[in-house]
């Protein structure tokens, strides 16, 4: 198995003058010739010119140190197609950058190429294949993103969530996943699937490699504290808890055992019914949006969609404004009863899964788990290190406040090296 690249030593040994930005680069093009083949993890690529633009001599002094990026291609890029994973956008070339892509760029980033999407990041498999167990499924929509620094081709890659598209992937490839505080990460330049829930992330090898890329992309501090004190968690298996597999309630009580062997507070808790209702109420957010989103495609274009979304359309079209407004004012009382949780714990730890990665390539997974964390806002992780029943990666799921992203990186570090103690 190749060695995942951890964003944080590569950048730190640049800028310490121990690697160069060309050194670093023609490490992931060696990588990507290597695997690419059997993972298929890109829509586009230009080694070559990656390679070259890793020469400007400015690179080594900038946030993200020359490091190559992965895009997933449902951002719009100027120097590579955009094509969305749909035929109707083959070949099709933005005017314009997304403004994470000029995020990326201006803090030094090198644009590596396009990493696949499923159909319009919704659950249409894609042709990615997991690159710990090439007949399994990498999950989606972010498929290429998961796989790319799960196969040691790219040390940061830039996904995105409506469901559960960063966490899921992350969780079958065996990557860190995080999906931030709704709106931290613009999403202007993204083709939308439902405004109220699309949310920017980042993949990369290990909690510090996350922290280390969004504090470099938005100016933010990020830096995590050597002597931040034990965390406060509260245990949610949620009302779904009998979606998950055997193996997935082993790895998330396997993470709260070593959680307070670490000196944690423990403590296992129901959500409120507040926050419950809101997980339905998902459906009609994201049904009724994407409804909307989509009306040109369903309107002009609606043979060139896959029957997976054209069945989902179809049927999003039947959900009224009434039952729109009503599941917005359930997801705002979610929020709120989030919230008040968060005065009493640092972090909820969850389910990221129902379990290992599907094999075979009929389904990306189910967003179980996910979609009322998104639909809520506050940002997520997908921590490392934990192993389902046949040896796949199987990740568990660290909940945060709104705008409480960096207190939630201490937390999944001190998660993550407490698995990997136990």
């Amino acid at each position: 198995m190749t060695e995942m690249l951890s964003a944080a030593a590569l950048a730190q040994a640049v800028h310490a003058g121990r690697l160069s930005p060309v050194d670093v680069a023609e490490r992931c093009a060696e990588a990507i010739r290597a695997r690419e083949d059997e993972v298929r993890a890109f829509a586009s690529l230009d080694l070559p010119a990656l390679v070259a633009a890793a020469g400007a001599p400015e690179l080594a002094a900038t946030p993200l140190a020359g490091l190559p990026v992965g895009v997933k291609d449902i951002l719009d890029t100027v120097d590579f197609p955009t094509e969305r994973g749909s035929k109707l956008f083959a070949g099709h070339r933005p005017t314009t950058d997304a403004a994470i892509v000029r995020m990326a760029a201006r803090a030094g980033g090198l644009i590596a190429g396009k990493l696949v999407t499923t159909e319009f990041a919704f659950m249409q498999p894609s042709v990615t294949r997991n690159p710990r167990r090439l007949t399994h499924s990498p999950g989606g929509s972010s498929a290429g993103s998961a796989a790319a620094v799960a196969a040691g081709m790219l040390p940061i890659t830039l996904g995105t969530q409506t469901g559960g598209s960063i966490i899921r992937p992350a969780s079958f490839c065996g990557v860190t996943g995080y999906k931030p505080s709704f709106k931290l990460l613009p999403v202007l330049g993204l083709k939308p699937f439902a405004w109220s829930l699309d949310t920017i992330g980042l993949f990369g090898a290990h909690v510090a490699d996350v922290a280390f890329a969004a504090g470099a992309l938005t100016g933010r501090d990020f830096s995590l504290d050597e002597d931040h004190p034990a965390p406060r968690i509260a245990v949610v298996k949620t009302a779904r808890a009998h979606l998950a597999a055997a193996d997935a309630h082993a790895a998330l009580d396997a993470a709260a055992a070593a959680a307070g062997k670490a000196g944690a507070r423990v403590t296992a808790l129901d959500l409120p019914d507040a926050i419950e209702a809101a997980d339905e109420a998902t459906v009609a957010v994201q049904g009724y949006e994407a409804s909307l989103a989509f009306a040109d495609e369903w309107d002009r274009h609606r043979d060139a969609l896959s029957p997976t979304l054209a069945t989902y359309l179809e049927g999003a079209a039947a959900i009224t404004p009434e039952r729109y407004d009503a599941a917005r004012r359930t997801a705002r009382r979610a929020r709120h009863a989030l919230a008040d949780l968060f005065a009493e714990y640092d972090a909820l730890l969850t389910f990221s899964v129902a379990g290992e990665a599907p094999e075979g390539f009929a389904t990306t997974g189910s967003p179980a788990f996910n979609r009322l964390w998104t639909l809520t806002g506050g940002p997520c992780l997908n921590v490392t290190g934990l192993t389902g029943a046949t040896g796949l990666p199987i990740g568990v799921q660290l909940l945060g406040r709104f705008g409480r992203d960096r207190e939630l990186m201490q937390v999944g570090r001190f998660l993550e090296r407490a698995i990997t103690a136990a």
